[in-house]
């Protein structure tokens, strides 16, 4: 996620690629090697691309291994701020602006400062910010320094099966719903909001009779989702006009996202109050009051879900993450 307005412009949205793409592997060949206390992950709990890295993380147990830090919700026009820390300042990387890391890596950057963002610590230099790549490489080249119990979260088995679903997801969903939002003409929109729910409807018809989206197990395809349907209701229905319906008139889509909400690792890293302060006041051009809406009521996704009755095992052969750590929980003002 980009800085505020600045990203979508007036013509027709476009996503922009991940200019720093570097990887971090076991083996090191882009130049950074996995290693424990190297790097920092800088997130945004308002940011959908962010948040599947923290949940990456957490399930996989990396907290030890990958330090984190949580910007502001709200930009300024000097890009991601650390305001939510003492001095204004990331404890870590001792910056102000996640546009610093940026700098250090490449002096006047053209392009947007973007979350989620991994900085070498050592250095203060941005390694990545190709959130699509950054989870699967948590997932498998930072496999040594798993917590015992981690599930598999990119089978090799399944990986082809995988990558079509995570693929039609990304174009008709994830991303669906800010090209509807940002739509500056009729049939744009049209054509956009129209994708979204068809590939909804297709999901759900998928998940009528399966816990999960791929295999019997929770996987990056399921983070993938869950990422945009928890903020369904909350923002993309309104703020962005995804509004043929809501989530919880899916009775399967919403049974399945309170089934992974309710899941250690999913809902304990959701933050409803960072993601409708973030949509409804930095995105001015389609709010211009900045006003936040009260609702909805979050109460329902703690509602029993009854997904158990289909089967599957959540963490496949292994467990379930512990508790959250006490300086990552989720403020009060953000859960239900």
């Amino acid at each position: 996620m980009t800085d505020g307005n600045r990203a979508y412009g007036k013509k027709k949205f476009k996503r922009s690629t991940s200019h720093f793409a570097d990887r971090i592997t076991a083996d090191g060949r882009d130049g950074w090697p996995v290693e424990a206390g190297r790097y920092r992950l800088v997130i945004s709990r308002a940011c959908p691309w962010a948040s599947r890295a923290v949940i990456s993380r957490r399930l996989l147990g990396l907290e030890d291994a990958l330090s984190m830090a949580v910007v502001d919700p709200i930009q300024d026009d000097r890009s991601w701020r650390f305001t939510l820390d003492p001095g204004d300042r990331d404890p870590v990387l001792g910056i102000r602006f996640l546009s610093e890391a940026y700098d250090a890596r490449e002096k006047g950057y053209p392009g947007g400062v973007s979350v989620p963002a991994v900085v070498d610590v050592p250095s203060g230099q941005l390694v990545t910010n190709d959130f699509q790549q950054l989870t699967l490489d948590l997932a498998t080249e930072w496999s040594a320094l798993h917590r015992d119990g981690a599930p598999d979260l990119y089978p090799e088995r399944l990986r082809d099966e995988m990558d079509d679903v995570m693929r039609a997801v990304y174009v008709d969903v994830n991303n669906g719903v800010y090209r509807a939002g940002f739509a500056t003409d009729q049939q744009e929109y049209d054509g956009a909001c129209t994708e979204v729910f068809r590939r909804l409807e297709r999901l759900s018809e998928r998940l009528a009779a399966r816990r999960y989206l791929v295999g019997d197990t929770i996987t990056e395809a399921d983070i993938r989702l869950f990422t945009t349907l928890v903020r369904f209701d909350a923002v993309y229905h309104g703020h962005f006009k995804c509004n043929r319906h809501k989530l919880t008139e899916d009775p399967v889509l919403w049974a399945y996202a309170r089934d992974l909400y309710q899941t250690p690792g999913f809902g304990d890293t959701v933050d409803f109050d960072h993601i409708k302060r973030h949509y409804y006041q930095v995105h001015t051009g389609i709010n211009p009051t900045a006003v936040v809406p009260l609702g909805p009521d979050l109460g329902g996704w703690l509602t029993p879900h009854g997904r158990e009755q289909l089967g599957g095992r959540p963490f496949g052969d292994g467990t379930p993450p512990g508790p959250v750590r006490a300086e990552e929980e989720v403020p009060a003002a953000g859960r239900p």
